[in-house]
């Protein structure tokens, strides 16, 4: 438990909250997969995808594989171990094959120094030999050679390292698992397929690094062929879908990669392992491998095709609801506690960063909290929504999809509404400027998400400026707000710009009182930037583009730093919520509203009447088309 322990606080194996959740993880639209996977959203991936476009399953998977510290023993190992990392990342992805997958290279040594040159020299000619063996070709890379610096009289040198990108084509992006559990109410099997023929090699590993140690002896990889072959069997046994959740093993190595996978899926997890292996040997050894859940039915086939192939392959314990994990080497106990105090530890040291980081530090607490209890985000979905029906001449309304300098989220929305039916039009604040394009031949209007002149002015400041310093333009958009029979829709920077212009909640009050009341959209309560997949409840209200979908609660992506809706007048909010002009609220794993961080990711007010957020709030408020 003491090195278990260790293990979990060490930065390279720790819980990277601290850096996922302050930079944008969905622009474009075609993000399908990426760090963050579960209920708890905790940064395990073992590899990315991204749409091909906004109407197919065909996409693209990006993996990485980098052994830094077991360089220090053996370079060759080290660059043979990146490589077979790079592809056991990608091998739970539905990839094309993996002949079609292609790499970068990325080589950082002290090159000029005694030693380092031939070490470089030795480890690049076994990545050549590695990757013919795996038939993966490299078509790229970046050499940094000068990892060296005079420094207090003495040089410094940074330990020789290699990181491998690689990425390939995906048939279908909806075909490959992540590593959380699935299968907790079905009793799902867990699996490890060894490809290191039971081989538990220490050296370099996470366990001797928290003990100020390096080892001598590395994990290697043992067969191309194996790896080959058992690549080809995963991705048959994805075409079929019989597995449910994959993790390659790597930094901590098998007791890490199972406790992520039980942390990821809020479960708990029993196993017992095999083998002439000591506990720490067992648990600690970073050996190439994958742990895998199945279903109790398919467990036996599984192993049957990996078998085949070459590849050893076993049970090693099953998945069940209690939040407890119990760990036995050859039937005896080595590992037995709760869920949530190993996962705690897990996270430690990212929420110590975190507090570095923000403004509010209560933030830090209850986000720690919420991870701590266990209460995951959950979905409300019906079959199928009641839909307000086409318009009798099947005409399709033209929309106009604005857009302005650093405007980034004109192709997706574009794409969401020729999905939904309606004509989308590209058009750009320059051709309203030069009479290209005019407002009258639109039904709706849509102001996109992004950082309009990089919102150095606070957020969508310039873009207001460029419409409300422009008579002839203001009057323009006013003319279209004032039409019976348009809608609009503002999202992120383009709300933000909605308030600004006095379109969101508008009413008699704010056109009498002007900005001194005009609600508007101000720093985030943690004082940065936030990313995060939440979970909103659509509630009744007037406007067209939520009819028929009330009672529902739906997963949605927040990325915004000026999200926190500030009324200067309160009366305005009251009469904003008896007006239903607020239907979406941020709402918990119960369905409740809230404004707990992270499940409200910006402290926008008013838990039991109004949460709002700045892609959210122009839904409601916005005029509508009528029914």
């Amino acid at each position: 438990m003491e090195g278990l322990e260790k293990v979990l606080r060490l930065p390279s194996v720790g819980s990277k909250r601290f850096l996922t959740n302050k930079v944008d993880r969905c622009v474009t639209g075609l993000v399908a997969q990426q760090q963050c996977v579960g209920p708890l959203q905790l940064p395990i991936a073992d590899y990315a995808v991204i749409a091909q476009s906004h109407f197919g399953l065909s996409g693209g998977v990006t993996s990485i594989g980098e052994q830094p510290i077991k360089g220090l023993i053996d370079p060759k190992a080290m660059a043979r171990l990146s490589a077979a990392e790079a592809i056991t990342n990608m091998m739970c992805a539905r990839v094309s094959a993996l002949s079609d997958v292609k790499a970068s290279g990325n080589w950082m040594y002290a090159a000029k120094l005694p030693g380092q040159g031939a070490e470089v020299y030795d480890a690049a000619v076994a990545l050549r030999e590695t990757l013919i063996s795996l038939g993966v070709a490299i078509d790229g890379g970046k050499d940094s050679l000068s990892m060296a610096a005079k420094a207090g009289g003495e040089t410094v040198m940074a330990p020789g390292a290699f990181v491998l990108s690689c990425y390939v084509t995906s048939p279908d992006i909806t075909k490959g698992v992540t590593p959380d559990l699935k299968l907790a109410d079905e009793g799902g099997v867990l699996l490890h397929l060894d490809l290191a023929e039971g081989k538990r090699r220490l050296g370099g590993s996470a366990l001797a690094h928290a003990f100020g140690q390096v080892g001598s002896e590395v994990p290697d990889l043992e067969s191309s062929d194996v790896l080959v072959d058992a690549f080809a069997a995963t991705q048959e046994l994805l075409e079929t879908r019989k597995i449910s959740a994959g993790h390659d093993i790597s930094d901590g190595g098998l007791a890490i990669t199972l406790l992520e996978m039980a942390f990821a899926g809020n479960c708990g997890i029993n196993v017992n392992l095999s083998g002439e292996a000591s506990a720490f040997e067992a648990l600690f050894a970073e050996e190439l491998g994958l742990v895998l859940e199945v279903k109790a039915a398919d467990a036996e086939a599984v192993i049957a095709k990996y078998e085949a192939a070459g590849a050893k392959c076993s049970v090693v314990g099953s998945v069940s609801k209690d939040q407890s994990i119990s760990v036995s080497v050859r039937n005896e106990e080595v590992i037995s506690v709760d869920v949530s105090s190993l996962r705690d530890s897990l996270v430690a040291i990212s929420f110590a960063l975190e507090e570095l980081q923000v403004q509010d530090i209560n933030c830090v607490q209850q986000e720690r909290d919420w991870v701590s209890s266990g209460k995951g985000l959950s979905w409300k979905i019906p079959e199928s929504f009641n839909l307000l029906p086409p318009s009798d001449d099947g005409a399709r309304p033209k929309v106009a999809i604005l857009r302005e300098e650093g405007s980034n989220g004109d192709r997706e929305m574009s794409s969401a509404v020729h999905m939904a039916g309606m004509q989308p039009w590209d058009i750009t604040m320059s051709d309203l400027l030069s009479g290209a394009a005019t407002l009258d031949s639109f039904q709706g209007i849509v102001f996109v998400g992004g950082f309009s002149y990089a919102d150095v002015l606070d957020s969508a400041k310039g873009w207001a400026g460029s419409i409300r310093h422009n008579a002839d333009l203001l009057q323009q958009f006013q003319d279209f707000y004032n039409r019976s029979d348009t809608f609009s829709l503002g999202v992120c920077n383009g709300c933000q710009l909605m308030a600004l212009l006095g379109w969101i909640p508008g009413g008699e009050s704010v056109k009498a009182e002007g900005d001194s009341v005009q609600p508007r959209f101000i720093h985030n309560k943690s004082g940065r930037f936030e990313s995060r997949f939440v979970t909103v409840g659509i509630e009744p209200s007037n406007s067209v583009l939520l009819k028929g979908m009330e009672n529902t609660q739906v997963g949605v992506w927040c990325a915004h730093g000026e999200g926190r809706a500030y009324f200067p007048d309160e009366s305005l909010m009251t009469e904003v919520l008896d007006n239903q002009q607020a239907p979406l609220r941020y709402v918990d794993g119960d369905g409740k509203n809230t404004e707990h961080y992270p499940l409200n990711p910006n402290g926008s007010p008013e838990v039991k009447k109004c949460n709002l957020s700045s892609s959210l709030f122009s839904l409601a408020t916005t005029h509508c088309l009528s029914d």
